[in-house]
């Protein structure tokens, strides 16, 4: 061996090697088998999984936090049959002491004093006017004039009670100097009484006398002569009839006559509405 050429010696390992090579290609083997050792071991357990292992791995549980169940608020008091009615009695004179002593608006200055309300607050019928005249500014009482003593006959041609049957107020409380027609800064000082009122007495009916008092109830700007005799909604559950006011009907003129037979018929229809029968 130590005479042989060194040169036909690499030929022979590099044939060697080469034939190897071949024979891995044509088996399909990709590398040489490797023993396991405790080094690898170890290194290995201490790796993180690969991707493929993670994702099929069952994800840890965990619970929520216990919500704990909501305390259910107790349950209101049902109020007493009564209630309405006490409301009403206790109430009413609360309100009409408020308004006696209001100072809202530059009408205080002017009144001898205010005027509430006159009739039975228990009724189903009210009527509703525009504001005190000079008699109701003295007596503290709406409609005592001569368009009130008009207005009493109606209700009496119509089967009923002034004192029992009805009840009668204004939309303002207090007497505009010289009668003049209210100012809408005025109305809106003062309606909020007249809302309370009426949701205290819940009539079925009320009658609207004239322009300011449908103006005011209706939040409209048609004329009574367009909505007088027709039906109507007050805050969309009380039915309202829109008619002539008394100091209308008893103002000479052309028409007069002709506004009062409209007026008898637009009471008519009030009185069919309650089922009554005309005196």
């Amino acid at each position: 061996m130590a005479n042989e050429d060194p040169r036909v010696e690499l030929a022979s390992i590099v044939a060697s090697l080469r034939a190897y090579v071949e024979w891995h290609g044509d088996s399909g083997s990709t590398g040489f088998p490797r023993g396991k050792s405790e080094k690898g071991d170890a290194a290995t357990a201490g790796a993180p999984p690969s991707p493929s292992t993670a994702s099929s791995a069952p994800a840890p549980a965990f619970a929520p936090a216990p919500v704990p169940a909501p305390v259910p608020a107790p349950a209101p008091a049902p109020a007493p049959a009564s209630a309405p009615a006490l409301d009403l009695r206790v109430r009413l004179p609360q309100l009409a002491q408020e308004v006696a002593s209001c100072t809202r608006c530059g009408l205080a200055a002017t009144r001898t004093q205010t005027v509430f309300s006159r009739g039975n607050p228990e009724a189903r019928l009210c009527f509703v006017g525009e504001a005190p005249g000079a008699d109701e500014d003295a007596q503290g009482l709406p409609f005592v004039g001569r368009a009130g003593q008009l207005l009493d006959r109606m209700i009496s041609a119509m089967g009923l009670s002034p004192e029992r049957d009805v009840y009668v107020c204004n939309i303002l409380k207090c007497r505009p100097p010289g009668n003049r027609r209210p100012e809408p800064d005025e109305i809106a000082t003062c309606i909020p009484y007249l809302h309370e009122q009426l949701a205290l007495m819940s009539p079925r009916v009320i009658v609207a006398l004239g322009n300011t008092a449908v103006l005011a109830l209706l939040d409209t700007k048609l004329g009574i002569t367009k909505l007088r005799g027709q039906w109507k909604l007050y805050r969309g559950h009380t039915l309202v009839m829109p008619t002539y006011h008394p100091s209308y009907l008893l103002r000479p003129s052309p028409q007069q006559l002709e506004a009062k037979r409209q007026a008898w018929q637009d009471l008519q229809l009030v009185m069919k509405e309650l089922g009554l029968t005309a005196s």
